[in-house]
């Protein structure tokens, strides 16, 4: 049985580890919030890029073109590779473990050539569990200002692999935020932008009934054009998954600080009851010693 001493030590940690959960809810909530502003702004900037996209293909008479002259590429095994971002951090909950196993799920049918790239020191891990093996491996940036050194170190690999014909396409495994409280796994294509790809940004409608014009160099516009769209969907991608880490760190902390107040809960029921019972004793023993001397 417990004695007072053992639970007081037991409440006071009890109560300074509960102080660090709070602490690191509130950083959770903090940062998820600038995540969210930051997944705003670049949602408008990767429209404007797409639009621009869109323009360029209108002007050069490719927006309707079908995805017929990828038919025989289809046939052949492709090299593919995949870019997993997850967490560094612990306190995550299935963050990672759910992330994981959908890209397993995801690249069990691919017979080709496979390369994983991974984001985050907590992937690879899972990731070699389950028979991957992962190529390259990534730091996961701790903060929005380290964002761009993280997709530039990412696009200079895939404009070697592009000069060195090794990878036919690029996938993107994230998790993103879908409502207020939950994020879910996403796999989105990332390259290459080919007919395909073109279809896709079809669907996109130019905002005016004006239709537009390119103007200066069409081939240096596209190739920015082209930089700024892989760009922009790297560094959305990536803001997404540390919005959706943050989310689940304080999923898991609100958790954690629940579990905490209920374990204080029961050691404070059990240390009063225990006090009151050695009160109850020492009141016991005065009466007793009292009663002794008055027969006396």
């Amino acid at each position: 049985m417990d004695s007072l001493e053992s639970l007081t030590r037991q409440i006071t940690g009890a109560k300074e580890l509960n102080s660090i959960v709070r602490t690191m809810k509130a950083m959770a909530a903090a940062n998820i919030g600038q995540y969210e502003r930051a997944m705003e702004s670049l949602d408008d900037y990767w429209t404007n890029v797409s639009l621009g996209l869109v323009a360029y293909l209108k002007d050069i008479g490719l927006d309707n073109q079908d995805v017929r002259e990828n038919e025989n590429n289809s046939k052949g095994e492709k090299s593919i590779c995949a870019i997993v971002f997850g967490s560094d951090q612990g306190f995550v909950g299935q963050f990672n473990d759910s992330l994981s196993q959908y890209v397993q799920e995801s690249l069990s049918t691919h017979r080709g050539k496979l390369e994983i790239w991974t984001v985050g020191v907590r992937v690879p891990l899972l990731l070699a569990d389950m028979g991957l093996t992962v190529t390259k491996e990534f730091n996961l940036p701790n903060s929005i200002n380290a964002i761009t050194a993280l997709i530039g170190s990412i696009l200079v690999q895939v404009e070697e692999n592009r000069q060195n014909g090794n990878v036919d396409e690029y996938y993107l495994f994230h998790n993103h935020l879908v409502n207020e409280g939950s994020y879910e796994q996403e796999k989105l294509r990332l390259f290459p932008l080919d007919a395909e790809w073109r279809q896709e940004k079809a669907q996109l409608k130019w905002p005016t009934q004006k239709q537009p014009e390119v103007i200066g160099d069409s081939s240096k516009l596209i190739r920015r054009l082209i930089r700024e769209y892989l760009f922009v969907t790297l560094y959305k991608t990536c803001t997404e998954s540390l919005a959706s880490e943050n989310l689940s760190r304080l999923n898991a902390m609100q958790r954690a600080e629940k579990n905490i107040e209920e374990l204080l809960d029961d050691i404070g029921h059990t240390y009063h009851r225990l006090r009151q019972s050695s009160i109850d004793e020492e009141l016991f023993d005065v009466v007793s010693g009292f009663t002794a001397l008055k027969n006396d």
